[in-house]
């Protein structure tokens, strides 16, 4: 993996702008690890080596059990690690995240609406959003994620 370019320095008015959102979703009132949840859940939909190392981390520093971060991927099979909330959260990131195929059903809607206010629903939406943007610009410019960075140092390459 061979980082392409540095986007905060090729944009840094673009990438303040999406740490804006960034700074506004950690402070809407949404649980930091619900939001930490669904930012690793929209990461491993999509691929996100970079995110997925960060992500993790963050849950692990948060006190987050290994075992709950390692069944994220198959949440519906974890449930009791789980809050209903999390899982209403988690399905929501999964049929935003795949918008294109699932065009977000009213009974999606719904489901989420029974756990969530408005206000909740939609910074909810806003964090799935902003973390699939995030997404896509790690993923386009090769953002070496910190394991792969460690082990590269650890074997004395840059």
């Amino acid at each position: 993996m061979k980082h392409r370019l540095d986007y905060a320095q090729a944009a840094p008015v673009g990438y303040k702008a999406l740490g804006a959102v960034h700074s506004y979703i950690h402070a809407c009132g949404l649980e930091k690890e619900l939001i930490d949840l669904v930012y690793l859940r929209v990461s491993q939909l999509n691929g996100c080596a970079y995110c997925l190392d960060s992500h993790s981390r963050d849950l692990l520093k948060q006190g987050v059990s290994l075992e709950k971060i390692m069944l994220l991927a198959a949440w519906r099979e974890g449930l009791p690690l789980f809050s209903p909330r999390e899982r209403a959260a988690l399905a929501w990131a999964e049929v935003v995240t795949s918008v294109a195929q699932t065009q977000v059903p009213d009974a999606d809607y719904t489901e989420v609406a029974a756990v969530f206010s408005e206000k909740e629903v939609a910074d909810l939406t806003l964090a799935i959003s902003l973390m699939n943007a995030l997404n896509r610009v790690a993923i386009s410019f090769r953002k070496v994620p910190a394991a792969i960075k460690a082990h590269l140092e650890n074997q004395g390459h840059e």
